[in-house]
């Protein structure tokens, strides 16, 4: 259970694959905004299987790199993923909670640099990720998307205005 205190944020746009409540293949993750950082509350099911009883990497690092998008509500820019890195420090088990946290460690220029860790229930720290993303402008998404999910998504976040260099 969340803290009544604390903001959900709401989701990329409806179909998002790590957050989207309209999207059957996705986590739907719900997410919320704690001070400087946001996270998600995830129990990885048999949907999300790897090895037997555990959850597939594929899944918790799409997990935190959805988290990482969110970051960008609080820092109020758009941006995209450039690279991301996932330690997977213990295994994951299945049918479990883990908390996932995301905060934004420092800014340089264009480039966001963002960092995460994965505990689960018993406050065992299973995985930790840093990501860099890269600020981009609305042309980035607008040559690739045929509906409404871009502007859901651009109006989600309020952009300082940057040139693309």
């Amino acid at each position: 259970m969340t803290d009544p205190a604390l903001t959900p944020l709401p989701p990329h746009h409806s179909q998002c694959l790590g957050c989207g409540p309209d999207n059957p293949a996705g986590l739907c993750l719900a997410v919320y905004r704690d001070g400087d950082a946001v996270f998600t509350d995830i129990t990885f099911d048999t949907r999300h299987r790897g090895a037997p009883g555990l959850a597939h990497g594929g899944a918790i690092s799409m997990a935190c790199d959805d988290l990482f998008g969110f970051v960008l509500y609080l820092v109020q820019e758009i941006a995209v993923t450039r690279t991301l890195t996932v330690d997977y420090l213990a295994p994951v088990p299945l049918d479990q909670p883990h908390r996932i946290t995301a905060r934004l460690q420092h800014q340089q220029g264009r480039q966001l640099h963002l960092e995460a860790t994965g505990t689960g229930h018993d406050r065992i720290t299973r995985f930790t990720a840093t990501a860099l993303f890269l600020i981009v402008d609305h042309d980035h998404f607008a040559a690739h998307s045929r509906d409404t999910d871009l502007q859901t998504m651009l109006t989600q976040h309020q952009p300082h205005d940057h040139k693309q260099s």
